[in-house]
């Protein structure tokens, strides 16, 4: 057995050193220990890449060809955009595009928020009016917009029977233009407002009621515990969901495309002038595809900007 000598008065004894593992060692030891992790993983990359990451790649590259998917796509370089901003069109369907959203962030940003204060105050029948809210977010889309194709017949429509019948002067709803985009508005939000309501409903509930209590006792009234407490704590939330909304309203297409068509210039969107851009009258998916790009890039830079703004507004 070896035996250490002991080191000489004033002089430190230096502990042997260890030898280090070598890096690629180390890296195997990693990739192996989580190897079962990637192949989770893999599935939902693949997934990813193939329904997302690939179609936006492609659409890009599509953006700058001329391409009917019948025969050879071309290259055709800026050529598209340069039609995109050449066409009035493509300037009317963000004009509308703008004033859609507007109007829908007044009553589907705002309207679902008091909606879940009644709710939350109710004390009887709650479960009722939270299935009756809900409701039309259940229904197909192309049932509500047929709902309110009923709604709006400018013959024999329900509005129109009401009005009539009250003595009111009757309207054209869709098809006059000073109505045509605000009758949009109002079925999108009819069709959507439950699942903002729900998600505020759930944000009011997690409020601590010592809060209201202390209000209360300072004497504050239901507008100041609505101003000084509810809204501070649905801060979060309420940033949430505004990004939420109007990355949603912007790309609006199934109520214009199916109450006022393709070729209404009082509604046409610029979903609806995409769809029109690739399907309808030019059948030139390079321009729907610049189209596309164009408010992928709008988009994407309103929630960078927006999120700048918003940073350290949560709490």
């Amino acid at each position: 057995m070896a035996v250490l000598s002991a080191a000489a008065p004033g002089e430190t004894r230096t502990p042997p050193e260890v030898p280090k593992r070598p890096r690629s060692g180390r890296l195997r030891r990693v990739v192996g220990d989580n190897l079962l992790a990637y192949a989770f993983m893999a599935g939902g990359l693949a997934c990813f890449a193939l329904f997302s990451w690939y179609p936006l790649v492609r659409g890009i590259v599509l953006s700058f060809q001329q391409d009917n998917f019948v025969t050879d796509p071309y290259w055709v370089g800026t050529e598209n955009y340069a039609a995109l901003f050449e066409d009035p069109l493509f300037w009317t369907a963000w004009r509308n595009t703008l004033v859609f959203t507007g109007f829908a962030l007044v009553f589907g940003y705002l309207v679902p928020l008091f909606l879940a204060i009644l709710l939350n105050e109710l004390r009887h029948l709650k479960g009722f009016f939270r299935v009756a809210v809900y409701l039309p977010v259940m229904l197909p889309p192309i049932v509500v917009v047929l709902l309110w194709r009923y709604f709006y017949d400018p013959g024999n429509g329900l509005f129109n029977t009401v009005l009539d019948a009250v003595g009111l002067p009757t309207s054209q709803w869709t098809q006059s233009p000073s109505t045509a985009l605000f009758s949009l508005v109002l079925v999108s939000t009819w069709a959507n407002l439950g699942g903002a309501t729900l998600m505020y409903l759930a944000g009011l509930q997690s409020i601590p009621g010592e809060l209201y209590e202390a209000a209360e006792l300072d004497g504050a009234s239901v507008w100041q515990r609505l101003r000084h407490v509810t809204i501070p704590q649905l801060r979060f939330l309420m940033l949430v969901l505004l990004l939420l909304q109007v990355i949603a309203t912007v790309q609006v297409f199934i109520e214009p495309y199916q109450l006022t068509g393709t070729t209404n210039p009082d509604t046409i969107t610029v979903m609806v002038l995409i769809y029109r851009y690739a399907f309808t009258v030019n059948n030139d998916f390079g321009l729907a595809a610049a189209m596309s790009v164009t408010l992928f890039v709008v988009l994407a830079v309103f929630s960078a900007v927006y999120l700048r703004l918003t940073r350290g507004q949560e709490s």
